[in-house]
């Protein structure tokens, strides 16, 4: 059987992460002019978080916007692979062997030592 382009296991997106500054009313203001249309916000880790399946002009736009934002307001920025969410239906990026290895690395994180993976 083989996987379909877009299947978790041969697929993976860029998922973008931007801790929200503290800030007074107007700078808020301003984040969210920013940030709403391209990341939502979750307010439990308050973060903006963003997804992207590809670096095409939409993509770099996007990835452009976030980190101007995070300048813009002194917040850190982390990009990581993630695996497709299940109601993802956009772009993906094509998963080779060291992102595979990569991001069967991060779902090992907090793991004890020898205990095998659940699958």
């Amino acid at each position: 059987m083989t996987n379909s382009p877009n299947s978790p296991d041969q697929a993976w997106v860029l998922k973008a992460t931007i801790w929200a500054a503290p800030a007074a009313a107007p700078q808020w203001k301003e984040q969210l002019n920013r940030l709403r249309p391209i990341a939502s916000f979750d307010d439990t880790t308050k973060t903006w978080q963003a997804r992207l399946g590809a670096l095409d002009l939409e993509g770099l736009n996007v990835l452009q916007a976030l980190l101007d934002a995070a300048s813009a307001h002194g917040t850190r920025v982390l990009l990581e692979p993630a695996a497709v969410p299940e109601s993802w239906d956009g772009p993906v990026f094509t998963r080779g062997p060291d992102v595979a290895a990569l991001l069967e690395s991060q779902a090992d994180q907090g793991r004890p030592l020898g205990q095998l993976p659940l699958r």
